[in-house]
């Protein structure tokens, strides 16, 4: 399992994109190989509130399920 000191600014930028979007927290997780609390913790600041959200259109295309 990844652990969120791995993740580049670019991956934390596409993350809060994601969040943006309405993705789900688990989702994201699975994604990148996380635990979903380590998302949360980047939702609400606790962790890189320093990174801005990436644009979304560039950053994340949404796939169809």
């Amino acid at each position: 399992m990844a652990t969120v000191k791995t993740l580049t600014p670019e991956q934390v930028s596409t993350i809060k994109a994601r969040l943006a979007q309405g993705d789900f927290q688990h989702r994201i997780a699975a994604d990148f190989d996380l635990n979903q609390g380590r998302i949360s913790e980047i939702a609400t600041g606790k962790r890189f509130a320093d990174i801005p959200s990436a644009a979304t259109e560039a950053s994340y295309v949404r796939q169809s399920v």
